[in-house]
């Protein structure tokens, strides 16, 4: 099983298919070309833990075969980022973990892995270098609602604290712009459309990474099973969703992310295609300069779900402050 200091030597690439690149193989190595032939990157497939591929690609039996060699895995991705699969390397038959999972049915551990989401939201806004009132009053505020959570709830009541967390985080972390709200896969601003290209990369790493231990992605602890959903990546992924959503504020104001960078189709905000190796950078190396804590903290929470420790053991993720 890849142990943390491996995995700090692992990578991450993307492959912009429609740009001409395209994907090959020599000895032991990965390799992109560009359309003219000429080699972009290169990597020993010893050093890769996953490829995204975005746009159209052949997949050959010989690809499969050293994703499942290597130990790497290929996460396949329509132009809009929407993935419709993942091939590769996946640990299979841990059938005791996947046991205590379908046997837990209890609230807590979605508590605290929302109370850590709204406590990473604090610090995120505590981030901010120029701190108005209304972004002080926000803070506190934030530190008020994840205590409540503190108090053994149930379901319904945690996700009436998450809604009003948000109320109270997302107009203050981008106060910077006109704030239209939060509103997942509608696309309805320019900003909703970088908070789901985020979120997505962020998505497929976790999933590939829990997907190392064994687990059942599609059995989650909060998000409830839904027919397709992988509810626990769901459930991993909320306290790191803030490192997102402070580096989409801070590429506003460096003019990384602005309005003229995509295009309206029927009121759906879609980036332009030249646009996305720009927007996968700044995305990708916020995300990555987490990627051993992300790590860590699904190696520590495989552990505490198959030890079934008391909830006040369960892993927490920080975010850094600057």
């Amino acid at each position: 099983m890849l142990n943390a200091n491996d995995f700090k030597k692992k990578q991450i690439i993307f492959l912009f298919t429609n740009a001409g690149e395209k994907l090959s193989f020599s000895n032991d190595n990965i390799v992109v070309k560009d359309k003219e032939g000429k080699i972009k990157y290169q990597s020993t497939c010893y050093r890769l833990f996953m490829i995204c591929v975005i746009g159209n690609i052949s997949i050959t039996s010989g690809l499969i075969q050293r994703s499942k060699k290597f130990g790497f895995s290929i996460c396949l991705m329509s132009t809009t980022f929407k993935v419709y699969e993942v091939l590769g390397s996946r640990m299979e038959g841990n059938t005791l973990l996947r046991r205590h999972q379908y046997d837990y049915d209890g609230d807590e551990i979605g508590r605290k892995i929302e109370q850590n989401k709204i406590k990473n939201q604090a610090q995120a806004l505590r981030n901010i270098r120029r701190k108005t009132e209304y972004l002080k009053e926000g803070i506190q505020l934030l530190d008020d609602i994840q205590m409540q959570l503190e108090e053994n709830l149930e379901y319904l009541e945690i996700m009436g604290i998450e809604g009003n967390a948000a109320r109270v985080y997302f107009p203050r972390m981008f106060d910077n712009v006109q704030w239209n709200g939060r509103k997942p896969r509608i696309k309805n601003d320019y900003i909703n459309v970088t908070l789901d290209i985020g979120y997505t990369i962020l998505f497929n790493i976790v999933d590939a990474m829990l997907q190392v231990y064994g687990f059942d992605t599609y059995y989650g602890v909060f998000h409830k099973c839904f027919y397709m959903r992988k509810s626990l990546v769901c459930d991993i992924m909320e306290p790191m969703r803030p490192i997102v959503d402070y580096e989409i504020r801070k590429a506003i104001n460096l003019g990384q992310c602005k309005v003229d960078d995509f295009d309206v189709y029927d009121q759906r905000w879609c980036l332009k295609y030249k646009k996305n190796p720009e927007y996968i950078q700044f995305l990708m190396k916020a995300i990555l300069e987490y990627k051993d804590d992300i790590f860590l903290y699904v190696q520590q929470y495989y552990r505490y779900f198959m030890k079934r420790r008391s909830v006040e053991e369960l892993p927490i993720f920080l975010l850094y402050k600057v």
